[in-house]
């Protein structure tokens, strides 16, 4: 364990978005980790993530020992769509989980990178070295993971200041009172079901842009770009409008001849985490879901 002092220079800000900025190697999720394991003092106390810190007061963290990952590296073919020393870029199946977690422990998209480029062990989050954003398991398309620390710190930034353009298309139930609207709700998990997440009233601030694309009897297929990131932020606010995504079981229901939600991350745009350059990474609807789509003409 290593201990950190300092003292607080600036007002109001948030302890977990004090120690991500003091500590480079820690992103937000990382700080608040550490935080909420009692390893972050604000004059003697053990401080919340939330606590809002006064400039002066004295913040003393214990920083544990690096551990390497338990993780291990697993030849699973995945679809590169860009690499080079700062990023790789995937084309994400449906199927495939991002990292292991409860039902899933390997065989995901973590363990495959890690074959892929064995440097990554250790690079932000212990069981989910690289990763700066997710996608749902069932959600196909473009994903960035960061290769090095200084690639995950810039990346991770870019996603919190919400600078990086993300782009979807969506098969909802229905058709839209509106071909072009924001939804904005606050997302946070179903008092009702932990497994799935709602618009709560103590949730996080989430907004969705969408539009309609093309229109069909029963469907309409949307271009979706979501300004928040939250979790199944898509698919809980299309549902709360009355439009849940086609094929989405937790949310919806199953269709015949779809087996998983119509949800696929067409685009990312985000700038080169070395040199600033702005660069679009794109992913083509994949056969099972064009295939559908065909189907509804």
């Amino acid at each position: 364990m290593n201990e950190l002092k300092f003292v607080a220079q600036q007002d109001g800000i948030r302890l977990d978005q004090m120690i991500s900025c003091v500590i480079e190697a820690y992103s937000r999720s990382s700080a608040r980790d550490l935080i909420k394991k009692g390893l972050v003092k604000v004059d003697g106390k053990i401080g919340k993530p939330s606590t809002r810190v006064a400039a002066g007061q004295q913040i003393t963290a214990i920083i544990p020992e690096y551990q390497k990952t338990s993780l291990q590296p697993q030849k699973i073919e995945l679809s590169v769509i860009y690499e080079d020393e700062s990023l790789i870029v995937i084309d994400k199946p449906a199927g495939l989980s991002v990292h292991p977690g409860p039902g899933h422990p390997d065989g995901t998209l973590v363990n495959a990178v890690m074959a892929l480029c064995p440097d990554i062990t250790g690079v932000g989050e212990e069981n989910r070295p690289g990763i700066v954003h997710r996608l749902d398991m069932d959600t196909s398309g473009v994903i960035v993971v960061a290769k090095n620390d200084r690639s995950h710190r810039s990346l991770s930034d870019q996603f919190k200041n919400r600078t990086v353009t993300k782009k979807y298309v969506a098969l909802v139930e229905g058709n839209m009172d509106q071909k072009k609207a924001i939804v904005d709700g606050p997302i946070g998990r179903d008092p009702h079901d932990r497994k799935k997440m709602a618009i709560v009233e103590n949730g996080r601030d989430a907004k969705t842009e969408y539009a309609v694309n093309e229109r069909f009897a029963q469907f309409d297929y949307l271009g979706v770009k979501p300004k928040t990131g939250r979790t199944h932020q898509i698919r809980v606010h299309l549902c709360s409008v009355g439009h849940p995504v086609v094929g989405d079981i937790l949310y919806g229901t199953r269709v015949a001849g779809l087996d998983r939600q119509f949800l696929h991350a067409e685009s990312i745009s985000l700038s080169h985490p070395i040199n600033d350059i702005l660069m679009e990474f794109k992913s083509p609807l994949p056969q099972d879901l064009l295939k559908f789509k065909h189907s509804l003409s």
